[in-house]
């Protein structure tokens, strides 16, 4: 009978054993298994690339803008330097236009200021290749109508010459002389007859 009880709790701390043995497996399994993946932290990854993306695309477009601002900037730069070439342009026209030449009494010599006056027409002139120019010869009421009438023309002429020295083709300028029918002032004084000796310059249509 003793032997028989032994053996029976030989067997039954065996089994026990062997049931904490398999439970400590068990539990072991459970704790040692593989982790799940760390959501949060691919979600926070996930998130910095995209905003990283929007940073990105967003300083792509801000670029894209700045460098359309830069370019209506350039545009109106561009405008404003036409617009003042055109007014220096039309300036220097008026200028050849509106600038007479004068004499002295009964003289077809050029002055000091009118061979500068005429250096600034050579110079619009070379500026600009296909204008032609009329040089009108005038002169005070005093003398006889063909005195006058010669007198007009040696003025044109003088200025014509000049011109020519200048480098102006002599094709490009024709000489006419009005004498004094065609006075600047009517008056019948020096004030008005300083202002009458003059050359005129009309560019050909």
């Amino acid at each position: 009978m003793d032997s028989q009880r032994h053996a029976r709790g030989v067997r039954f701390r065996i089994l026990l054993l062997s049931g904490l043995i398999g439970a400590l497996l068990m539990l072991t399994t459970s704790c040692g298994g593989p982790k799940p993946p760390a959501y949060g932290t691919g979600t926070s990854v996930q998130g910095g690339a995209g905003q990283q993306g929007s940073q990105t695309a967003g300083g792509q477009s801000g670029i894209q803008e700045e460098g359309l601002a830069g370019g209506e900037v350039n545009q109106l730069q561009k405008e404003g330097s036409q617009e003042s070439m055109g007014a220096a342009e039309d300036q220097a026209l008026n200028a050849f236009i509106s600038e007479d030449i004068y004499f002295d009494f009964d003289s077809a010599q050029l002055l000091p200021k009118a061979q500068e006056i005429l250096k600034r027409k050579a110079e619009w002139l070379r500026a600009h290749p296909g204008a032609r120019v009329i040089i009108e010869g005038h002169t005070d009421e005093r003398g006889t109508v063909e005195y006058n009438l010669a007198l007009g023309d040696r003025r044109a002429e003088a200025a014509k010459a000049f011109l020519v020295e200048l480098g102006i083709s002599p094709d490009r300028i024709t000489t006419i002389s009005y004498g004094e029918e065609r006075p600047a002032d009517p008056g019948h004084d020096e004030a008005a007859w300083a202002k009458n000796r003059r050359a005129q310059f009309v560019l050909e249509q």
